[in-house]
């Protein structure tokens, strides 16, 4: 069935259903896990580039701030991301699963594609964001693309429903619980 399981994660309460779902998988397979990270600008926290790079008025100490200081975001997210992969890795191999890890930069879909080729994944589990409509179309989706562009089979885990029930029952919270439903937050 599948040997090697290639796991996609991402800094959201997603990326552990996804590391517990794929943990759930490979114990009874026997599979191996590769839990992959990919640093992205799209993901929750990356810092902005700034807007004012050096230039012909370039004062070193002043201009330079908004340049330190994405640097010093970037560097604190890709020790946070490490930093997971390893407690995962951890948690993997106390369950008896061999597990490695990876963590790049880059566009998530190539590289999620690129590893499974290279890795020879026979499966990658993954979570989806759920954007849905215009965001998805000027976005692009990361599960989208690696379902038409993987080498092998995908599993794509849905990010938790919230559902939301009125506390009270007056017209008003009825038109604004309804309207979060119309907004897709169910």
């Amino acid at each position: 069935m599948f040997h090697k399981i290639l796991v996609a994660m991402d800094s959201s309460k997603t990326g552990d259903e996804i590391f517990d779902y794929a943990l759930a998988l490979a114990q009874p397979l026997k599979a191996d896990l590769m839990l992959l990270h990919v640093l992205s600008s799209d993901e929750v926290g990356a810092p902005d580039m700034p807007l004012a790079l050096p230039g012909p008025y370039y004062y070193p100490g002043l201009s330079d701030l908004p340049l330190q200081t994405y640097r010093e975001t970037w560097e604190k997210l890709e020790a946070q991301g490490i930093g997971r992969l390893q407690s995962c890795e951890k948690q993997a191999k106390l369950h008896g699963v061999s597990t490695e890890y990876t963590q790049t930069s880059g566009s998530p879909g190539r590289t999620i594609c690129d590893l499974a080729q290279n890795w020879g994944a026979d499966l990658i589990l993954m979570g989806c964001r759920g954007r849905a409509g215009l965001s998805q179309l000027i976005l692009g989706s990361v599960s989208n693309y690696v379902m038409h562009h993987a080498p092998c089979s995908v599993v794509v885990v849905k990010a938790p429903v919230h559902t939301f029930s009125p506390l009270d029952h007056t017209p008003e919270t009825s038109v604004h619980l309804t309207e979060s439903r119309l907004a897709g937050w169910q």
